[in-house]
């Protein structure tokens, strides 16, 4: 397997954390490049990975103007990718949430797979390390409440760690996806494994950030709630 991999990390204010975490993905395979999609933060992570990219040529960077969400810099991500010869595009965040080390794990599952998701409640077990225990209890219902309104059996469908083929982006039409929270990744899951893909996930172990703060609101939640409906009813309707 020689075709290349792209790494987006979506930034805003994570300046500590992507100078830590920039050598560790590129570490763990020479097929690896990083996107460093920067939300104009004000802390300086977009000068940063400018500077970053400068120095390493498998690092690259996407400036926006603002602080536009989570779903639209991994959209913005998958078409510089797609313009571009990249074979497996990756979601990671930039807080050490993901470890870097499970990457050969999912370079390797891809072989076999359309679409690769990192999961943290895979065959019952639950590997989320520091979560206070109501952000643990809703993340794990939420993925319930998903698997009974979607109809699509996976265990950790909100999982943000996950390593698509080109073929899946290519096949799922990016303009049609509005979800811009956490509620992203079901959408994304739910038109992978509706377009028929091969869907599959790997343990991985979840550690909850130890600097910067969780972007997490209730507006993300209620996004959640009310667009797993209407995936449901647009499957019926055949427009997934």
């Amino acid at each position: 397997m020689a075709e290349k991999a792209l790494v987006i990390i979506p930034t805003y204010n994570e300046r500590n954390n992507l100078q830590l975490i920039v050598p560790l993905v590129l570490g763990q395979d020479p097929r690896i490049e990083i996107l460093v999609v920067d939300d104009n933060s004000p802390d300086g992570t977009g000068q940063l990975a400018d500077e970053t990219a400068a120095r390493e040529p498998r690092v690259h960077t996407l400036h926006r103007p603002g602080k536009l969400g989570l779903g639209t810099a991994y959209l913005a991500g998958f078409r510089w990718a797609l313009e571009r010869d990249y074979e497996y595009v990756f979601e990671m965040d930039a807080d050490f949430s993901h470890d870097p080390k499970h990457l050969p794990q999912f370079l390797a599952a891809i072989e076999h797979a359309d679409l690769v998701l990192g999961s943290r409640y895979l065959g019952g077990r639950v590997t989320v390390v520091n979560w206070p225990m109501p952000r643990l209890l809703l993340s794990y219902f939420a993925n319930i409440y998903a698997r009974i309104v979607t109809g699509v059996r996976l265990c950790d469908a909100t999982g943000g760690f996950r390593c698509f083929r080109r073929r899946v982006l290519v096949g799922i039409d990016l303009e049609t996806v509005h979800s811009n929270g956490y509620a992203f990744q079901i959408e994304m899951s739910t038109r992978a494994a509706r377009k028929g893909f091969r869907i599959v996930e790997i343990p991985i172990v979840f550690v909850d950030r130890t600097d910067g703060v969780s972007k997490m609101s209730k507006a993300i939640v209620r996004e959640a709630i009310w667009m797993v409906w209407r995936l449901r009813f647009q499957a019926m309707r055949g427009k997934l």
